[in-house]
């Protein structure tokens, strides 16, 4: 449990950092791209998809990691101990859908708690720096 802990705290710390970093190069490349004001929000949009990609990346590692090196939990429910397993898993909890058909048993219940709620922040974090974005590039003179 101790070592889960420890995981998932460093997971946190790791992914805001990340995710820190994606949003302030995203705030100080984008303006700079030759292209229609307007279209930098896809590329907003585009840069924190895969911010967070990147993020549900390091959980599915440690979900791999704990399960198959370390023996600290396991999955229940249709689980094939494959990469693109944890990658779903990890997806659908750092989203908080929870589709419920891989679930967690073991020390990985506390670890995928923290993912979802790691998860709901980094994506309104996300949220609120696109709605800065859009005040920014979608100019009411924009629009006309």
């Amino acid at each position: 449990m101790l070592i889960a802990l420890l995981i998932t705290t460093l997971l946190v710390v790791l992914s805001t950092f990340v995710h820190y970093e994606v949003l302030r190069l995203l705030s100080v490349y984008v303006p700079r791209i030759r292209i229609q004001p307007r279209a930098r929000l896809l590329a907003v949009i585009i840069g924190t998809f895969f911010g967070h990609m990147l993020e549900i990346t390091f959980y599915a590692l440690a979900y791999y990691f704990l399960k198959d090196h370390l023996d600290v939990g396991y999955f229940g429910g249709h689980f094939v101990d494959t990469f693109s397993s944890y990658l779903y898993f990890s997806a659908e909890t750092y989203t908080t859908i929870g589709m419920g058909d891989i679930y967690p048993l073991g020390s990985l219940r506390m670890m995928t708690g923290i993912e979802a709620l790691n998860g709901l922040l980094l994506i309104g974090w996300s949220a609120s720096f696109t709605y800065l974005a859009m005040q920014k590039f979608w100019s009411i003179r924009e629009r006309e």
